[in-house]
């Protein structure tokens, strides 16, 4: 005789649980955030969060950014554009003050040359 198999029904993974988009940064996170960095001394990061806000890229984009996309020689361009991964799209952005300073804190930190990732790896070994 053929047993008869008992199915019981999967709970959905995203029951009770928050999907799809969030809700954006408030200022106050913003700031917050900033200062969190500021006063542990994460330049990397700090200089990441700020372009990322100022820009609005994608991380895959954020993170192939090389030293001469945005400075020429020692100054850092207040305006650069770039192609997107993705769409292949060029993609003009505004660099605020406070984000020219701290990239520029970025790269005297890590003594990057033009040819050079923008954001270093995390890991000192690499």
């Amino acid at each position: 005789m053929y047993e008869l198999a008992i199915y019981r029904k999967k709970k959905p993974w995203n029951k009770n649980k928050l999907v799809g988009q969030k809700a954006p940064f408030r200022l106050q996170q913003i700031f917050a955030i900033r200062a969190r960095l500021e006063m542990n001394k994460e330049v990397r990061n700090l200089a990441l969060f700020n372009l990322a806000i100022d820009s609005k890229l994608r991380g895959c984009d954020l993170l192939s950014l090389k030293v001469r996309d945005i400075a020429h020689g020692s100054s850092i361009q207040s305006r650069t554009m770039i192609v997107l991964k993705k769409t292949q799209q060029p993609v003009q952005f505004e660099i605020t003050k406070d984000t020219r300073a701290c990239l520029k804190a970025l790269i005297d930190k890590f003594d990057l040359h033009s040819y050079d990732f923008l954001f270093p790896s995390r890991n000192s070994n690499v």
